[in-house]
């Protein structure tokens, strides 16, 4: 099944999980295309100065694969710099939070699986 960019469906969150500003979600595939594990296929973009809040994965895991920017990302309680090429994972009742903290979009792709 191929999909155009076109035909993805693109929301904007405010004050995502507490965080601040907005966050626009491009939803690659939703979870009813998908026939597997996962709840989330997307392309988050955060823009400087906002973030998403810190918050809990329970019986699932979140992977970020960071395509450009770079930011701030709390891995449960420890704050890493993550910038484009970067990946981070959360799950297992681990918490994050992820902040631009650049000058351009911070966009990376998201991916939550359910166990």
């Amino acid at each position: 099944m191929v999909k155009r960019g076109s035909e993805m469906i693109k929301e904007i969150k405010e004050q995502m999980r507490g965080g601040k500003g907005s966050v626009e979600i491009t939803h690659i595939y939703k979870q009813d295309e998908m026939k597997g594990k996962a709840r989330l296929f997307a392309k988050i973009t955060i823009n400087p100065g906002c973030s998403i809040g810190f918050h809990e994965h329970s019986d699932e895991e979140e992977i970020f694969y960071i395509i450009k920017g770079k930011g701030i990302f709390d891995d449960n309680g420890t704050k890493k710099e993550i910038s484009a090429g970067d990946a981070a994972i959360t799950g297992g009742g681990a918490s994050h939070s992820v902040e631009n903290t650049g000058n351009e979009p911070l966009e990376m792709l998201a991916v939550i699986l359910l166990y």
